[in-house]
């Protein structure tokens, strides 16, 4: 591109030197050529005035007495009827301007000058012509050469961060050219850069969601699958087949859960749903590992609670929070439910030692782990909870005491027994 930019210019400059410089020549020749005629004529009227007054006044007309009037270079006769001729100079060689002209009393005046003259003056002409045209031409190819810099360095830089957007490398470079065209383009790769790694992070977030989620339902499923293969019994096979499915459909619902939040993770799908179906799901779900690590998980508080939120996103909140007691955490872990204001409460606790009080309000944030885990699980349910309106809040750390807060629909009537809390 540089190289064309520089010829289309230089071609350019050269036509108009072409154009206007030959013109030049000719005019200035013609005019070198007349101004030298006009010159030779002006001094042979002159010699001829000269004689004329000496004639006139009767004084003698001679080559000593004329010398001095003609210029150097140039060559004059001067014819007196009756006299001889008076020659003063030395005639031209070759091509010669000549003037003639003729007295009042009949004498005649020639007057020549070498052509080499004009030739000699055409010839400084031409050459102050072609320094200027030379000038012209270097000054064009500078100017080529820096607007082709400006022009093609931009265009290198753009391909490059195209190129880069192509590799994988979304960072936007927001360097501007000063060209409101190349701007332009700078602005819409950078929108894209933006675009992309936005997207990019989206899809890192999703997948790491998605291991982080489906990693517990899937071993509680291999662990009921297993039970299946140990047992002859027609009764267990199909009390644990039929709670295998049921896990299935969660694993169903865990997988659309999160497809919707990585597309918009404020979208919800709220409902109002009764607390103690998915807790009582979640318990059954856990008890099996809890069992295995010899330790207990417990509910109590209000019962018959309703609240409006996603059921599949309350129990995969609460299913990170009862992993992470599980993982973190020790003794026995209790879900409590109560009711504060026009929100319904259920509340995650261990007696494990809490946490560490360099984590404080960080242990939501992504990576922030206090022990060798994936650090995502909770902020995972933040997000979730926050997806239907409610929110998950660390009401205390040691020991430590995680709320999940819900938006609450009117109590139905109940007895006053399911007014007190009730150990499941």
């Amino acid at each position: 591109m540089r190289r064309r930019l520089i010829q289309s210019t230089l071609a350019v400059v050269l036509v108009v030197i072409a154009v206007f410089g030959v013109s030049l020549v000719i005019v200035e020749s013609r005019t070198i050529s007349n101004s030298a005629q006009e010159r030779v004529d002006s001094e042979a009227v002159r010699l001829v005035g000269i004689v004329d007054s000496r004639l006139l006044g009767h004084e003698d007309v001679t080559t000593e007495i004329l010398r001095d009037q003609v210029t150097q270079n140039r060559y004059a006769v001067i014819t007196v009827p009756g006299r001889a001729p008076i020659e003063i100079g030395t005639p031209p060689h070759g091509d010669v301007i000549t003037a003639k002209e003729r007295g009042e009393g009949g004498e005649t005046v020639v007057v020549q000058e070498p052509r080499s003259t004009v030739t000699r003056e055409v010839g400084r002409t031409l050459l102050i012509i072609g320094l200027v045209a030379l000038l012209a031409v270097v000054a064009a190819v500078l100017l080529a050469i820096r607007q082709a810099n400006r022009l093609a360095s931009p265009l290198t830089d753009l391909a490059e961060t195209a190129e880069r957007l192509g590799s994988g490398d979304p960072r936007p470079r927001h360097k501007r050219y000063g060209v409101p065209e190349l701007d332009r383009v700078a602005d819409v790769l950078d929108s894209s850069a933006e675009r992309i790694g936005r997207m990019l992070t989206a899809e890192r977030r999703l997948a790491a969601d998605a291991s982080h989620q489906l990693r517990t339902p899937l071993t509680a499923l291999s662990m009921r699958l297993e039970e299946i293969t140990l047992t002859d019994d027609p009764d267990t096979v199909k009390e644990e087949a039929t709670i295998a499915l049921t896990q299935v459909e969660r694993l169903t619902d865990v997988v659309e859960r999160l497809l919707t939040n990585a597309r918009d993770p404020r979208t919800g799908s709220a409902v109002s749903f009764e607390l103690d179906e998915v807790i009582q799901q979640q318990l059954a779900e856990w008890r099996p590992a809890y069992r295995s690590a010899g330790r207990a998980i417990v509910s109590s508080g209000k019962r018959h609670l309703r609240a409006v939120g996603t059921p599949g996103a309350v129990a995969q909140v609460l299913a990170a929070l009862i992993e992470n007691s599980l993982m973190h955490g020790g003794g026995t872990v209790a879900l409590r439910t109560r009711v504060t204001g026009n929100q319904a409460v259920i509340e995650v606790t261990d007696e494990g030692p809490g946490v560490p009080a360099d984590l404080g309000a960080r242990i939501f944030e992504r990576t922030i782990s206090g022990r060798n885990s994936t650090g995502i699980g909770l902020a995972v349910a933040r997000d979730l909870a926050e997806a239907d309106g409610g929110r998950l809040e660390m009401l205390q750390a040691q020991p430590p005491v995680f709320g999940l807060f819900l938006s609450r629909t009117a109590p139905a009537k109940r007895s006053a027994q399911d007014q007190e809390p009730t150990v499941r």
